[in-house]
């Protein structure tokens, strides 16, 4: 509710709807399973509950998304009896429910603690962007890699595609439970990139590689473009 460049932004109208509802039917129709939005903001809460989804309300002080579901998965199930969750980030109402899909396949080994996502740069421009977050993987297969690092610069170095990382994880609960009880690692608060706590402290990531973006809404031409795709 606080972005700076698009103050409200889970609240936005799109296609009739708030945007963090789209976002829900995005993730219902992955057919995972529950869907439960986690906020701190009561606003939302009761927009999702108007639209006939489950909501949680969380601290205001987390410092990360992984922090924020632990909370709500811990209040939602004190039991343990859910395994896994899948953490989708409530400004992506056009991603393809298919994409959520493919973020818990490499969790089929049982020795992957986190499952991300990935998709080849193609564009130049790109490469060298450190906005677009670089997988640095050993290739596992042709749509999987395990992750070996995560950064803004361009790597690795020579012939051969790129990787830019899709924030989008799927978690076992006892390794976001790990997560979550870690300090923030070196790495981690050099590159700003929260995944690094995992790998520096021995977790293991896969990526399963994907053919597109998905669109994240953090600007008015952003919002205009996502209202576009969902009037179609």
């Amino acid at each position: 509710m606080a972005s700076t460049r698009l103050p409200g932004k889970p609240l936005a109208d799109i296609a009739g709807k708030p945007m963090i509802v789209q976002v829900a039917s995005r993730a219902a129709e992955s057919g995972l399973g529950r869907v439960v939005v986690a906020t701190d903001t009561r606003e939302v809460a009761e927009a999702v509950r108007g639209a006939g989804f489950e909501a949680v309300m969380t601290r205001p002080d987390h410092e990360s998304g992984s922090d924020r579901i632990f909370e709500a998965l811990e209040t939602l199930d004190s039991q343990g009896r859910i395994e896994i969750v899948v953490n989708l980030q409530g400004d992506l109402p056009t991603i393809d429910p298919a994409i959520i899909r493919a973020a818990l396949r490499p969790l089929e080994n049982s020795a992957v603690d986190i499952a991300t996502l990935g998709v080849e740069i193609l564009r130049e421009e790109e490469k060298s962007n450190p906005n677009v977050v670089k997988i640095v993987g050993s290739p596992l297969s042709p749509s999987r890699l395990r992750a070996l690092y995560f950064t803004r610069a361009t790597a690795p170095w020579g012939e051969g595609p790129l990787y830019h990382h899709i924030g989008l994880y799927a978690y076992r609960r006892a390794s976001l439970a790990r997560f979550v009880s870690l300090a923030p690692s070196v790495l981690e608060k050099r590159e700003k990139l929260e995944q690094l706590r995992a790998l520096e402290a021995g977790m293991r990531i896969d990526a399963e590689i994907v053919e597109s973006v998905p669109l994240g809404v953090d600007t008015p031409q952003d919002l205009e473009r996502a209202r576009r795709l969902l009037s179609l």
